[in-house]
């Protein structure tokens, strides 16, 4: 189901046939850097995971993380999308690229149309976002959409400290 449609991107919920794109993009390196190892390694997996994770998530909460799929030739980049994690008070936004397609301006598109979704199809008063400690790239993406820093904090199901950023919307 198409969410959204950007210039350059159309944001539209992952389904079962999309699991060999999520096997690739939660065993890229930045994935496993910057956001965690899911243990995703068959498609029997990723198809596990995005049940758990995607999938449901529409069911239960009618957003979720999109498939960010190129207009131009249908061609899947990444991912972006709303989620409300147990571990933060607001939902918060998160995207993830393929390291082929960084440094193309995806994110800060697909980003830029969630946070509009959120506060004028969903009425949200309020947006988080969390990065990895060092994750210099993300960091800047969330000051160029207004995200401010909150500070450090241990979240449950990471092995590390996360930066906390939240937006008034």
């Amino acid at each position: 189901m198409l969410i959204l449609d950007t210039e350059r991107l159309a944001l539209r919920e992952f389904t079962p046939l999309d699991a060999p794109f999520l096997l690739r993009l939660v065993n890229e390196p930045g994935w496993l850097r910057n956001i965690n190892d899911p243990g995703v390694r068959t498609l029997d997996d990723a198809l596990r995971w995005a049940e758990g994770r995607l999938f449901k998530a529409y069911r239960e909460l009618g957003h979720g993380f999109w498939a960010l799929q190129r207009r131009s030739d249908g061609e899947l980049v990444g991912m972006c999308g709303l989620f409300k994690r147990a571990a933060l008070p607001e939902p918060d936004l998160g995207y993830a690229l393929l390291a082929s397609h960084e440094g193309q301006g995806y994110a800060l598109e697909a980003a830029r149309g969630c946070v509009a979704h959120a506060r004028e199809r969903l009425g949200w008063p309020t947006l988080m976002a969390i990065t990895a400690v060092d994750n210099p790239r993300s960091v800047a993406l969330l000051g160029k959409l207004g995200f401010a820093e909150q500070g450090q904090e241990q979240l449950e199901g990471y092995s590390g400290p996360s930066r906390v950023f939240k937006l008034a919307l």
